[in-house]
């Protein structure tokens, strides 16, 4: 198949949706598939455009296999709501001339990411130009994380418009079950929506790996107990109660909260815990991919935090890779949502506590660093089992490619 792919992120980012996106992209190449990347500079976590990619509006550039061609798009230091409109705004209207670059190479499908939603209305566009059969994505229903989170420019016209662009797609896929209802409650009756989740490289992320060239780097000692929060700090994490609960936790000398990676929240989140003087607390950049066994390892618990009203129009990816390394998980998320079905269907996966409450998410977290036994540190069985039966990345694909080749098929029998 041709297939084009036009989303907003792409590696050489490490984390989140451009992760996810590259490692597609670069599977379906490796099985035989054309396949042409439309995205943006690279930008994110960081929020920062690195120097390599710098004085040009457009590249293009093969990446293992794949024709990736990249637009300039406005990134804000310090995002908010009107300034990351922009920056949406800038990439869905200087991408276009990179999305009509490809009528001459006709794709068969296009497979368009959200976020972001703006960049829906030239897929569709292009798709009927191309002929291609058309399929959106959705990482994050980005309108509604922007209404969970108090965005309130989000109105109903915008929910209306978000509704009539999905009903123009051939087919609707996206990561979660919650989230797949989400989809065909918003479509209505009749309208394709596919299960498409995240996944986790379970030959790589696996237990059995040692934290402790990570504990002699950060001088840690072997006794201490960490808690980890490794991934994006943006404002849907909510880790200011992270902070409240490192506060009061501030009296357990062997205990130490680790957040790694970047993201706009990051800044506020160093000076918050510098003026309350959390020495209990300690800042590390994004460390490098082939390190993410040895950095999963380090933790004695893993958060995976979220504020209320984000926890299903979202799903945390790093959440994948911590079941594949079958580390032990607290999870902040009311029982209605994805994560807390995910938590009831499978008991032991992980530890759930709801949303943005540090006195509960403190109760857990004692009784959690209660049961470590720093001598004799063990993983997480029934995460690990999870990962290996629900999240291999090869399974995962090749269902999505069967999925794409019906897709196909259905539309060249249509024009027949």
């Amino acid at each position: 198949m041709r297939i084009l792919v036009y989303g907003l992120n792409y590696p050489p980012e490490l984390t989140g949706i451009g992760k996810y996106t590259g490692e597609l992209s670069e599977w379906l190449a490796a099985r035989g598939h054309d396949v042409h990347v439309v995205c943006a500079l690279p930008y994110y976590p960081e929020w920062r455009i690195p120097d390599p990619f710098k004085g040009r509006i457009f590249r293009r550039e093969h990446r293992n296999g794949v024709l990736v061609s990249r637009s300039w798009l406005y990134v804000p230091r310090h995002p908010k709501t009107t300034t990351r409109l922009l920056h949406l705004s800038c990439f869905a209207v200087l991408s276009i001339p990179l999305l009509l670059r490809q009528w001459s190479w006709r794709p068969e499908v296009l497979i368009g990411i959200e976020p972001t939603l703006f960049c829906a209305p030239a897929a569709l566009a292009a798709s009927r130009l191309f002929g291609a059969r058309s399929v959106l994505h959705i990482q994050d229903f980005e309108l509604d994380a922007m209404l969970g989170l108090g965005m309130g420019w989000a109105s109903s016209t915008g929910s209306k418009i978000e509704r009539w662009l999905m009903r123009r797609f051939d087919a609707i896929s996206t990561i979660s079950y919650s989230m797949a209802d989400r989809a065909a409650a918003k479509l209505g009756d009749g309208h394709n929506v596919l299960f498409f989740p995240n996944w986790a490289d379970v030959d790589f992320v696996k237990p059995g790996h040692s934290g402790d060239l990570y504990r002699e780097s950060w001088d840690i000692p072997s006794t201490s107990k960490i808690i980890l929060y490794s991934g994006n700090m943006g404002k849907k994490q909510g880790l200011e109660t992270v902070l409240e609960v490192a506060r009061r936790l501030r009296s357990l000398e062997d205990t130490v909260f680790i957040f790694v990676g970047t993201g706009a929240a990051v800044d506020d989140l160093r000076k918050e815990a510098e003026v309350s003087s959390l020495s209990n607390v300690r800042f590390f950049p994004l460390q490098p991919y082939e390190r993410l066994p040895e950095l999963m390892a380090l933790a004695d618990v893993h958060l995976v935090v979220q504020r209320r009203g984000a926890e299903d129009a979202v799903m945390p990816s790093k959440l994948t890779t911590i079941l594949a390394a079958g580390g032990n998980a607290l999870i902040t998320a009311e029982s209605s949502t994805e994560l807390g079905k995910l938590c009831e269907k499978h008991p032991g996966i992980a530890r759930r506590v709801g949303p943005e409450d540090p006195e509960k998410l403190t109760e857990a977290l004692l009784e959690m660093l209660a049961d470590i036994d720093v001598d004799n540190r063990r993983y997480n069985p029934l995460a690990r089992a999870y990962a290996e039966e629900n999240l291999d990345k090869q399974r995962v694909l090749a269902r999505f490619e069967a999925d794409l080749i019906k897709l196909v098929g259905a539309g060249n029998s249509k024009r027949r």
